[in-house]
């Protein structure tokens, strides 16, 4: 049985515009990126879960793998993470698919996909994410860059703030996670 990282490198070397970070993400990121999904209420929904490190830090918290949704692009690490993750449904496609896989009412949006400097992405991922969401669900990110990966005004745009949970350095290269929610007027 390989190991994640051998996994995550293998995947890297065959789809590098796939694969977009250099390591799986460390325990440590897992644990600032899933901070609070113990009392979320509803579906959590992960997109991009590469091997599964934000998936097993869920479960560790005590969510239920059938209220686990994982949408994932590469075909290789869906097949480890039904293996891995048995009753937790794992769907191989795109994020920007989010409203046409039939959930609603989602208790938070857990993300592993680079949205920095892709306001494409941040609309159709981010934007479409709040579309399915309770009123009070959230959206965590996880970026390399120092600041929220959606620019404020993209944000005002969209009617979200951004919160930073802080930065992890036990991380290769150094994470920052950043919380996604609703504006309260």
């Amino acid at each position: 049985m390989a190991s994640d990282f051998t996994v995550f490198l293998g995947q890297m070397m065959r789809n590098p515009m796939e694969v977009s970070a250099i390591a799986p993400s460390s325990a440590a990121v897992a644990r600032k990126m899933t901070e609070g999904v113990e009392d979320v209420v509803g579906p959590i929904l992960e997109i991009g879960p590469g091997t599964g490190s934000f998936t097993r830090a869920m479960l560790e918290r005590g969510v239920a793998p059938e209220r686990l949704i994982l949408m994932e692009l590469n075909p290789r690490f869906c097949e480890e993470l039904r293996r891995k993750f048995p009753g937790v449904r794992v769907l191989n496609q795109p994020a920007q698919d989010i409203e046409q896989i039939g959930v609603s009412n989602l208790g938070c949006v857990i993300s592993g996909v680079p949205v920095l400097a892709r306001p494409q992405i941040q609309r159709e991922v981010v934007g479409r994410a709040f579309n399915v969401m309770a009123p009070d669900g959230f959206f965590a990110q996880i970026t390399y860059s120092p600041n929220a990966p959606i620019p404020p005004e993209v944000q005002a745009e969209m009617g979200l703030t951004a919160r930073k949970r802080g930065t992890v350095w036990a991380n290769l290269p150094p994470a920052r996670v950043f919380e996604f929610r609703r504006a309260t007027h």
